[in-house]
């Protein structure tokens, strides 16, 4: 068993243009009297790093890591969320995507595929200037639009769209295992890998590709109504990262799942701030500490109701109260009886 480090904070939802948001020195600083340990980084935001500075730069990237220091957090994983969800766009989305994409290539989708799958190759790089061995993102979909069998999806699309999602992703994949850094993939809605079934079609078309793995994140199996403590035990040896975030589902006789196109206030499905949802945490620290997770227990604020610093401030104390520092030693040792091998065969009958 082993001790989950933490805790850590996503700052994609933080980082703006105000301060103590708006520069390196200050988020992490802020971050430091939050309570958190280290520091999760939205590879995208020029307002926190330059990626392309630190795929070239071991010197950019010690300053970076040590200014990090200095204020008293850890960098625990680089992100490239966004410009995952853009290595694979359906045509529906072209649109509400591009905003993802540097201005450069907006408008033109095979251009910004190319431009997301250079970025995520830069952050797999700066992750290995780093010493990180982690890197978080999206999958990107192409057969989103089709997730519901109706109208009868034509025979062999969604494999078609898994094969080319494959082919797009294993050279990405290549060069994680070059810099030593495992993928790790936020099983998430409006992804392609947006539960177990699907990661596992992905991951048989990359032939079980030992750099991708999976980001647990129990709030968006609540919303799907996914057992999200029995996929800890099912995915335990491909899980190497974590996302701490609350959720609650309250269906009722007007709406499910799908909450009838509702904004996040009036959903079934929302999520919450640490504490305030209905994942069994006490539970999730319990199995992750079991199965030997290695990684940070990384808070990421999504709430509809509480404000972000409340939440953050908080989310940092409960991460730290529900870490299980991990026994090295067993519980009744005190009545052990000091038997041998030769007492044991005695104890058996074995002669």
């Amino acid at each position: 068993m082993k001790t989950i480090k933490g805790p850590a904070l996503f700052l994609a939802q933080f980082a703006g243009d105000n301060a103590p948001f708006n520069s390196w020195d200050a988020i992490t600083e802020w971050a430091a009297d939050c309570g958190y340990k280290g520091v999760q980084v939205p590879s995208w935001d020029g307002r926190l790093i330059d990626i392309s500075k630190a795929a070239e730069s071991k010197v950019y990237c010690d300053e970076f890591i040590g200014k990090a220091a200095e204020n008293g957090v850890r960098v625990t994983e680089l992100s490239t969320h966004l410009q995952g969800q853009l290595v694979a766009v359906h045509p529906a989305y072209d649109t509400v995507f591009d905003g993802f994409s540097a201005p450069e290539v907006r408008g033109n989708p095979s251009l910004r595929q190319r431009w997301a799958v250079d970025q995520v190759i830069k952050a797999l790089s700066a992750s290995r200037n780093m010493g990180i061995g982690a890197h978080a993102t999206f999958s990107g979909a192409l057969a989103w639009p089709f997730i519901y069998p109706w109208p009868q999806r034509p025979a062999g699309l969604i494999d078609t769209a898994f094969d080319e999602l494959a082919k797009r992703w294993k050279p990405i994949l290549d060069h994680a295992e070059e810099c030593g850094v495992d993928v790790c993939f936020e099983i998430h809605p409006g992804e392609d890998l947006h539960d177990g079934i699907t990661y596992e079609m992905f991951l048989e078309r990359t032939g079980n590709h030992a750099r991708a793995c999976m980001l647990y994140d129990p709030s968006h199996y609540v919303l799907q109504c996914l057992d999200y403590l029995e996929n800890i035990d099912i995915y335990k040896d491909r899980i190497r990262m974590f996302h701490v975030k609350d959720a609650e589902f309250n269906p009722t006789g007007r709406q499910g799942v799908y909450s009838g196109y509702q904004p996040w206030l009036n959903r079934a499905g929302r999520f919450r701030s640490l504490g305030d949802g209905q994942v069994d945490f006490r539970a999730v620290f319990s199995k992750m500490a079991a199965s030997d997770f290695d990684g940070w227990a990384v808070v990421e604020w999504e709430c509809c109701l509480k404000d972000s610093e409340t939440g953050a401030r908080e989310g940092a104390r409960f991460v730290a109260d529900h870490i299980i520092h991990v026994t090295e030693k067993a519980f009744d040792d005190f009545a052990d009886s000091g038997t041998d091998e030769d007492a044991n065969r005695k104890l058996l009958g074995i002669d």
